[in-house]
């Protein structure tokens, strides 16, 4: 997320498989940010691929290792200033000052000052308690943010991940967490927060959209999928991939995907990668290459200061069907490396909203203390060489989510009944008419034909009929709202319909 990943996977990435036009000196590759040297999935803190989220926010961060040692140099003019302030406060404050926190502090400082989200520097402590959190489990509430503007930002849930289930949804700010507020909070300090062991419960407040009162949400934090491939076969022969995140695994799951689609008579595919927010580079690369003809471009790799290394499809296995590509705004880094490639270098037609707009690269570095130090080194570029960083990448066929699959968060614990008029009143009337309900006029004014349409609503949920709006009718109503998101899908239905006329049916 121009933001912070989720704990982020460093590998080395070997230059034997896709050799670039330039070959770069080895090096690790992160992808998705987070503030630490490995934030690629963001709160979910996942499993032993998701677990590292590359969010920061939202993509895999590219990271390159810096190998020479250079001098250090102590006699530093720009410096001299830095210097006479931390002299005059030891010498003449009027207590004594923590020397660590100061110097801390000072880094920090520099850092904030670059104006980049993606770059990040944990003390001692942060970088010890986020190793250790990422080291111990693979637990926590599935969703990957990012710092932006001073708040922490959804880039995206994880598939059937605690953070989906209770309705967290990309772009989603997180106000608070525990009644604490988290505002000008780096990713990694958010996270340190917000993970935790299986089966205790997280209150994070969340404002959507334009909605003025933000919301509470207790999450039961649970072990994160380690599934990132899922597969359906839809009618006339058309396959559905979802890939929900780029791990060490996904690869594999895709290859066998593909398999157990071509034997049940694949005619063409869909690759779903909407609420992807990237992962391992490597991964990237691989299931590009799987769609790009051989000798085309795959990304672009750009130091400062250096040409741009270009990357070619070279792999054996091609998917030969026709095929379309579903993103979203929380289609994030590695998922837009994929996006890239199938759009400008194999003609595939995306589907769907812009991506999220990540092209940084970032490299993490230990300190000899063990803090750490994140910095933005380079940038990836597509297939033609374009910067898509805070852009996103553009849908051929652009299909927005319905209104309704926006609307804010009802809260259950409160109680709406006729007489009310208020914005939580008004978006139950909006989930009411969504799901087939007639709540009258959509006006926020809970009257009586709103009544009677929550009434039909508990009746239909086998729950005590008495036209109030809270509790399990709630949920229920919310449950029923998201199932019909599910099904009523607009741009995988259009991704179907793509497909279908390329092969003239």
């Amino acid at each position: 997320m121009d933001d912070k990943e989720k704990t982020d996977l460093e590998l080395e990435h070997s230059d034997e498989q896709h050799s670039p036009q330039q070959p770069p000196a080895k090096r690790t590759i992160n992808l998705k940010p987070f503030s630490f040297v490995m934030l690629v999935f963001g709160l979910v803190l996942a499993t032993a691929a998701i677990t590292f989220f590359v969010l920061t926010t939202g993509d895999e961060k590219v990271v390159e290792v810096v190998n020479p040692q250079k001098p250090k140099v102590v006699d530093r003019k720009e410096f001299q200033k830095l210097y006479d302030t931390y002299d005059e406060m030891k010498e003449n404050y009027y207590a004594d000052i923590d020397e660590t926190a100061i110097i801390d502090g000072a880094i920090n400082g520099m850092i904030d000052a670059l104006g980049d989200p993606y770059s990040d520097y944990l003390n001692e402590k942060e970088a010890r308690q986020l190793h250790e959190s990422i080291s111990s489990s693979f637990e926590g509430i599935g969703a990957e943010i990012q710092e932006k503007n001073g708040y922490i930002n959804v880039v995206s849930p994880i598939k059937n991940s605690p953070a989906e289930h209770a309705g967290i949804l990309p772009n989603d700010l997180i106000i608070a967490v525990d009644g604490e507020s988290i505002q000008g909070l780096s990713s990694s300090e958010a996270v340190l927060l917000i993970r935790g062991e299986k089966g205790t419960t997280v209150t994070l407040t969340i404002r959507r959209g334009e909605a003025v009162e933000p919301v509470d949400v207790k999450i039961v934090r649970d072990v994160i999928p380690i599934e990132t491939v899922y597969t359906e076969m839809l009618e006339d022969g058309i396959a559905h991939i979802h890939i929900t995140s780029f791990s060490e695994g996904t690869y594999a799951e895709l290859l066998v995907a593909l398999d157990d689609m071509e034997a049940q008579g694949m005619k063409g595919l869909v690759v779903d990668v909407r609420q992807n927010p990237g992962g391992i580079l490597d991964a990237a690369i691989e299931i590009s290459d799987l769609f790009v003809e051989n000798g085309k471009n795959l990304f672009q790799y750009e130091k400062k200061g250096s040409k741009p290394i270009i990357y070619t499809a070279m792999g054996d296995r091609k998917v030969t069907v026709p095929v379309t590509l579903v993103i979203d705004e929380g289609s994030a880094s590695a998922s837009e490396i994929l996006a890239g490639a199938l759009k400008e270098s194999a003609d595939v037609p995306l589907v769907g909203v812009t991506t999220f707009g990540k092209g940084t690269v970032q490299s993490p570095k230990n300190l000899t203390d063990g803090s750490n130090l994140k910095l933005t080194t380079a940038k990836w570029l597509t297939a033609n060489g374009n910067w898509i960083h805070k852009k996103g990448i553009e849908p051929t066929i652009s299909v927005p989510y319905p209104t309704y699959a926006m609307l804010p968060f009802l809260d259950p614990a409160a109680e709406m009944k006729e007489g009310m008029n208020n914005a939580q009143t008004k978006a139950a009337e909006e989930m009411l008419e969504a799901v087939g309900y007639e709540p009258g006029e959509v006006d926020g004014q809970f009257d009586e034909q709103t009544t009677e349409a929550v009434e039909k609503l508990q009746e239909d949920l086998k729950l005590e009929v008495n036209g109030v709006l809270a509790g399990e009718t709630t949920i229920g109503l919310m449950n029923k709202l998201r199932t019909k998101i599910k099904v009523d899908d607009p741009q995988l239905l259009k991704a179907k319909e793509v497909l279908l006329e390329k092969l003239g049916q």
